[in-house]
């Protein structure tokens, strides 16, 4: 098993940055596929972006202003955020699974609480 505790998120101005980070326990932590998805008031849970072996994926609306990265000793996987606009303010939400999920939010087995992020315009 492995237990998520994201942080890093806040209040920040359309055009600004935040870096999330989502820390794991566990020794295996290296063997899970990680992402990260976001939910906003009223809407339904969606992918932003996740990280495997051999590369990252993102979901359209933030490719080229977001960077996910997993440091396995230290157990912690980052969301980079650049360009923040007001559409990106969410709930984000780190997500952990043994087996590759991509940006299928229902199969991944374990989250985190969530860190809020929120963006004035």
């Amino acid at each position: 098993q492995v237990q998520l505790v994201e942080s890093g998120g806040g209040l920040v101005q359309a055009g600004g940055s935040l870096r999330l980070s989502c820390a794991a326990s566990g020794r295996t932590f290296s063997f899970y596929f990680m992402g990260w998805f976001r939910q906003a008031p009223g809407k339904e849970r969606e992918f932003v972006a996740s990280v495997t072996w051999s590369g990252t994926y993102y979901a359209d609306s933030v490719k080229g202003r977001f960077t996910i990265s997993r440091d396995n000793a230290e157990n912690t996987v980052y969301l980079q955020m650049n360009s923040l606009k007001p559409e990106d303010t969410a709930v984000y939400y780190c997500a952990a699974d043994k087996t590759y999920r991509g940006p299928t939010a229902q199969l991944y087995d374990y989250w985190g609480q969530g860190t809020e992020v929120t963006v004035s315009s």
